[in-house]
């Protein structure tokens, strides 16, 4: 049985230093570290972080003969036992990435541990050596001294938090849970101890999704909510038995703030039902080496961005008001997207390992992530069953009993089946909302529950760009494609120094000398790129559309709030 011991005790140093210890059953070893980790789709090269390997058997060191630069051979002598040593460099603080530092340790252990050839299904023990006064949060069953995991994917699929934290117990439909947390709020308290009310708002959550799920009980059997909470920063990762969060506490601190962990802590909670049992079909088995395709992204991510909005609502914790404002806040962003006119929902989730999660300035012209437009796409649907008498979330439950319950990987023509069952016209409407880049009748579908999105243009005239404030002037962020700062010839990186002779230094400048009122003329720009002072003429174009409202229609007046109350609480039509 493959034994990982883990050493924390070197964090001013940032190393992980790792002993794997091994009884073999054959003379030809082979070892692999994962490129990537489940739920985060991404080849990210953890061998990178990766140094010193060695192995010891029997007294003697042997030289692994590297095959890739994330495999290795080993030719042994015997079947003694050994022991691979190694370190990693924990820096990176994200909820997929590994930091060690005097104050915390967080291992996502696709970086840490290495892969044996043949012993994957095998159960491997995990035990941890820790700075005084540390503890260990790790959401494995306890043994000898450690921790063991059936199996090398389970030891993958946990993350581990240490340090003199303190856990919070709370529990769901009776199932065990605790609530970790590393940093403090802007008032230096721990989130649980200045919300008291967190815990309890929490499991509410935690019951909306198993009603959305239609079962009484969480689908793990214990868990562990680990919260980063941070300067800045957002995101979670799911696991089958817990979840990595990280949030910002100055977000924490606006009025929002609360709402929107939450809905974080709920999107994460869901994956253990949609995405960890209910699983596409191309992730079972994961293979830990490479990229795979995965046309169904838009399902796992976009549905459960969907109703984590939602969710705090049905479980009591949000007003109608605030989930509307936030549902309009993503339909805002969907629309304000022009990439979503040039890649469709389905090549988005297949290209998600190239695109999404490496953008860069241009990005937004080219592409939609599959989360947003997922959740928009989710929500058409959602409205498009309620029309025949049926609902989302009943066909998540029956994905979750065809498919899920028994450990059955899904393809996209089980999704499409799973909808047409309900709304025989899904069965061509579906592939078409996945394949092309039109938008879907979001007003009619809105109009069904009384609701309406209202266009609110900008303050100024348009110039197709994104202006940021820089050292000395306004640094360009983002040119659209096809607008009117495009056919000026400028490009991202570009400072603006003056507008028809005017010095600009923010974009209150533009905004007043580009009033909506004022004439659509040529101006003359001054700019600097790469050390040189150009110009260029600028012709910008009407005032566009900044942002979009979801507003109630007063002319469907209080006929629709019935249906509009049941599909915001998640209840059937």
């Amino acid at each position: 049985m493959p034994a990982f011991h883990l050493d924390l005790t070197a964090c001013h140093q940032h190393l992980v230093r790792v002993r794997l210890s091994h009884t073999p059953s054959r003379s030809c070893l082979r070892l692999a570290l994962p490129a990537w980790t489940p739920g985060s789709y991404l080849i990210r090269d953890y061998v990178r972080q990766l140094e010193g390997l060695t192995v010891r058997q029997g007294g003697r060191t042997l030289e692994p003969r590297r095959l890739t630069p994330s495999r290795w051979q080993l030719e042994l002598p015997s079947l003694e036992p050994l022991e691979i040593h190694y370190a990693v460099l924990a820096t990176e603080l994200t909820v997929r990435t590994c930091h060690l530092d005097g104050d915390h340790g967080f291992l996502a252990l696709a970086a840490v541990a290495l892969e044996l050839e043949g012993e994957r299904w095998s159960p491997h023990r995990l035990q941890l050596q820790l700075p005084p006064g540390w503890q260990a949060f790790v959401p494995l069953p306890q043994a000898e001294g450690g921790w063991l995991a059936r199996d090398f994917d389970q030891l993958l699929d946990t993350p581990i938090e240490a340090g003199p934290h303190r856990a919070h117990a709370f529990s769901v439909a009776g199932v065990p849970h605790r609530w970790v947390s590393w940093g403090a709020d802007l008032q230096g308290r721990d989130p649980v101890d200045a919300d008291p009310l967190w815990l309890k708002d929490l499991e509410q959550v935690c019951l909306a999704c198993c009603r959305l799920m239609g079962v009484e009980r969480p689908a793990a059997e214990h868990y562990l909510f680990v919260l980063h909470l941070t300067d800045s920063g957002y995101g979670g990762l799911e696991h089958d038995l817990s979840t990595v969060l990280q949030f910002g506490r100055r977000s924490l601190g606006r009025p929002e703030g609360r709402r929107k962990l939450l809905q974080l802590a709920a999107h994460e909670y869901l994956h253990q039902w949609n995405v960890r049992r209910l699983r596409p079909a191309e992730l079972t088995p994961y293979r830990y080496d490479q990229a795979v395709v995965v046309p169904t992204l838009w399902f796992a991510e976009g549905v459960t961005s969907y109703v984590d909005q939602l969710l705090p609502h049905s479980a009591g914790c949000s007003t109608e008001t605030e989930v509307l404002e936030d549902l309009g806040s993503d339909l805002s962003r969907y629309l304000l997207s022009p990439g979503r006119r040039v890649q469709s929902l389905c090549s988005s989730s297949e290209e998600a390992w190239v695109k999404l999660y490496r953008p860069d300035a241009y990005s937004p012209n080219s592409q939609i992530s599959y989360y947003l437009k997922g959740a928009v796409l989710a929500l058409v649907l959602d409205l498009h069953l309620r029309r025949v008498g049926a609902c989302l979330p009943q066909v998540l439950r029956e994905l979750w009993a065809s498919h899920g319950a028994g450990g059955r990987g899904y393809r996209e023509a089980d999704l499409i089946d799973a909808f047409a069952r309900h709304a025989a016209d899904l069965a061509v409407l579906l592939p078409q909302w996945l394949n092309s880049c039109d938008d879907p009748p979001l007003q009619a579908y809105l109009a069904d529950v009384g609701l309406r999105l209202e266009p609110q243009l900008a303050r100024s005239q348009e110039l197709g760009c994104r202006l940021e404030p820089g050292a000395a002037g306004l640094m360009l962020q983002r040119v659209d494609r096809d607008g009117p700062a495009e056919r000026a010839g400028l490009a991202v990186g570009d400072e603006w120094l003056a507008l028809d002779g005017v010095r600009v230094r923010n974009v209150d400048d533009i905004v007043d000398l580009l009033r909506p009122e004022r004439p659509l003329s040529g101006h003359a720009l001054l700019f600097c790129r790469d050390g040189r002072v150009r110009t260029t003429t600028l012709s910008p174009e009407a005032p566009a559309v900044e942002r979009w409202t979801l507003d109630l229609d007063p002319a469907s007046g209080e006929a629709t709030a019935p249906q509009r109350q049941r599909w915001l609480s998640l209840e059937a039509p």
